[in-house]
């Protein structure tokens, strides 16, 4: 039966079911969401791949397009946040909206899909760790080695409360940020060749047989203002903070990030800034900045790109609990994985499977890894480009669906009058992300440098396909067997608070 705590915890049967309230409010929300985005990592990390990977000239112009998809998509989903308060947040209103056999499928595809991002980043943390003790210290140094230490602190981490883990982040954030401020004014008073040219933001330059690949890049690039509402149990005002939290944050991307990539074409030249991407790697920005900026502010770039990278590692870790400890809950996991820790109130289990399979995959990479010492082929290219843009296309196809899944609720409801523009605005972005998921998939050969019929080209986008095929399965084998279970998907906490309340009441 369910009983009440005097921390204001649900339990059930003795168990702690409900991730403890009033942890962390709006500042403190908006800078894990935005320390999530990983600012740095995406400016020196996921914009030169997306230049020398897709040969796109127009990724500014990209960052646009999808910001105002996103915008759009938020109109729907903000305002489900406010009827929904769930861990499982993506999963969660695709059940309600759409039932808990969807909901099952959506649950699993979001586990694995914000794994493999999370996963992925060790790779880039391990690569750049390795070369700076390369380039100060003259050692070569595996990069599975720092990956491995970065597993290791994720884990330490990851246990703590949640509001300690929001400082740590939130401090990681502000300075990387006014760095990159800085060398994006650098970048524009200091242009290249082709001066302060405006030529990235041109469509014409939207052409090239990656565009649909380099859309999953940059969509990659925002991820982290979805997950404000993984948060809402633990927000002091779910109503209103979580969807003022993702408007900041999808509003602060857009325009920060389609600045700085700008502000990269200015400096490269946009002639310039394919060639450029390709020959430097994630080295591009830093060389950039040793130019116009010198040497010590380019070594303690190179710190706080470390950090911000582990700070993106750190929040999509703590994404992974939550989304596990609320299947735990639901019945998709196993009952001991949706428990909180009695003393932090954390998704301690939820925290320490994703620690262990960070741990197999950074092992499987390095074992696997041939290549010599520094070259970036397994860490970088492999690990965290591969894994970052399946995860990034799972959540894609999750966007897609929760946009749809939000017509449903309102329509099940009785308020689409009421909702009418919410739901014309999740049409047009279901309709959009829906057509970035295909051309994605259809485009991955080119991400994998592979010809169209590379087997690798099916088998990573099949992961995902996997995930929901797992997922559906298991939630029409409890639809049969288990309909309570099936009941309960997507509804979290409430579905015991109703239990409770049913119990109270037999007992009265």
């Amino acid at each position: 039966m369910l009983t009440g705590s005097t921390t204001g915890i649900s339990t059930y049967k003795g168990e702690q079911r409900a991730l403890r309230a009033d942890r962390i409010g709006a500042p403190a929300l908006l800078l894990s969401v935005l320390a999530a985005t990983a600012p740095l990592l995406v400016v020196a990390g996921v914009i030169p791949t997306t230049f020398a990977t897709m040969g796109i000239v127009g990724v500014p112009l990209l960052f646009v397009i999808v910001g105002v998809v996103l915008i759009l998509f938020s109109f729907g989903y903000a305002e489900m946040s406010r009827h929904v308060h769930n861990a499982g947040a993506l999963y969660a209103y695709i059940s309600r909206g759409l039932g808990g056999t969807v909901g099952a499928g959506a649950s699993y595809v979001a586990l694995f899909a914000y794994s493999l991002m999370q996963c992925g980043s060790y790779g880039l943390f391990g690569f750049e760790i390795s070369s700076q003790i390369a380039v100060h210290w003259h050692h070569n140094v595996a990069w599975w080695i720092p990956a491995l230490g970065g597993v290791a602190i994720t884990a330490v981490f990851g246990a703590l409360k949640i509001d300690l883990n929001a400082k740590t982040l939130g401090v990681l954030l502000l300075i990387e940020t006014l760095m990159i401020v800085v060398f994006d004014i650098g970048f524009l008073n200091d242009p290249g060749a082709q001066g302060v040219s405006t030529h990235a933001f041109d469509p014409s330059t939207l052409s090239g047989a990656g565009l649909g690949t380099a859309l999953c890049f940059t969509i990659a690039g925002f991820l982290g203002f979805e997950q404000a509402p993984v948060y809402a149990e633990e927000t002091s005002d779910p109503q209103r903070v979580v969807s003022k939290v993702m408007f900041l944050a999808v509003g602060f991307a857009t325009v920060f990030f389609a600045l700085s990539a700008w502000a990269i074409t200015v400096a490269t030249g946009p002639g310039g800034v394919i060639k450029g991407a390709q020959e430097q790697g994630p080295n591009l920005i830093f060389a950039l900045t040793q130019d116009r900026l010198g040497t010590a502010f380019t070594d303690v770039l190179n710190v706080f790109f470390i950090t911000g990278i582990f700070a993106s590692m750190l929040s999509f870790h703590n994404v992974v609990a939550r989304y596990a400890f609320a299947m735990g809950r639901d019945g998709l996991l196993p009952a001991a994985v949706g428990r909180t820790s009695k003393s932090s109130g954390a998704p301690a289990i939820g925290s320490y499977l994703q620690s262990a399979v960070a741990l197999i995959v950074v092992v499987i990479f390095a074992v696997t890894d041939h290549k010599p010492v520094g070259d970036p082929t397994a860490p970088v290219l492999r690990l965290f480009t591969w894994l970052g843009n399946v995860g990034a296309l799972g959540v894609v196809l999750l966007m897609c669906t929760a946009a749809v899944a939000v017509i449903s609720f309102f329509v099940k409801r009785g308020a689409a009058r009421v909702q009418g523009w919410r739901l014309v605005t999740s049409a047009l972005a279901a309709l959009a992300l829906g057509a970035i998921f295909v051309y994605s998939v259809k485009d991955f050969s080119v991400l994998l440098g592979a010809n169209p019929g590379h087997g690798l080209r099916w088998l990573l986008p099949g992961i995902i396909a996997l995930a929901a095929v797992i997922g559906l399965v298991y939630g029409a084998v409890l639809r049969s067997r288990q309909p309570e279970v099936h009941a309960r998907i997507g509804q979290g906490n409430e579905a015991f608070q109703l239990e409770k309340a049913a119990a109270a009441e037999a007992g009265a």
